[in-house]
């Protein structure tokens, strides 16, 4: 099967992303302030430059942790059936927990995995997306902070993929399928 044809059209920049971080960051401090580690569960792969980013600019001590959850596969759609394929490593009961997540779309996959993690009684856990499209919920579920809204588009760059494509673009983009000619 070949790869459709799309260009990618910048829809949030590089320099807008870093900003939005330097808050962000600034708002989970406040709320962990107390803590004596929080524990940055990133949910891969789309969210690993975010998190990279995001530990970079927490004045926190931080442990971070990876879990991986699908519900895409290389589609555009979601499945709804999120699968579990890689674990943490390490427990969280009793600790600070923050799940970052890349995109938080029809919120199946943090809804699961936040009462996955929750299951384990971790003393205090937020969730943090780097992007919102709410027009496309489908489960009741609001991360506790947002990077941005964005409208019904899909969307590559800053460790977003389409089919493993596009991860290394410093911005968020707006994929946009051409003609073949």
């Amino acid at each position: 099967m070949t790869q459709p044809a799309y260009v990618v059209d910048e829809m949030i920049s590089a320099k807008a992303i870093a900003a939005r971080i330097e808050e962000l960051c600034r708002e989970i401090v406040k709320e962990f302030r107390d803590t004596d580690k929080l524990v940055v569960v990133g949910l891969l792969r789309g969210s690993f430059v975010f998190i990279a980013d995001l530990v970079r600019e927490l004045d926190l001590p931080v442990e971070v942790d990876f879990l991986e959850a699908s519900s895409y596969g290389d589609g555009m759609e979601s499945s709804r059936e999120v699968r579990i394929l890689k674990d943490l490593r390490g427990a969280i009961e009793g600790r600070d927990v923050l799940v970052v997540e890349d995109i938080v779309d029809t919120g199946y996959t943090l809804h699961h995995v936040e009462k996955l993690l929750r299951s384990r009684n971790p003393k205090r856990m937020r969730t943090i997306a780097l992007l919102d499209k709410p027009v496309r919920r489908e489960v009741d579920f609001k991360a506790d902070w947002i990077g941005f809204e964005i409208p019904d588009e899909f969307v590559v760059g800053y460790g977003i993929d389409f089919a493993q494509r596009n991860r290394n673009l410093p911005f968020i983009g707006k994929v946009r399928f051409t003609q073949q000619g």
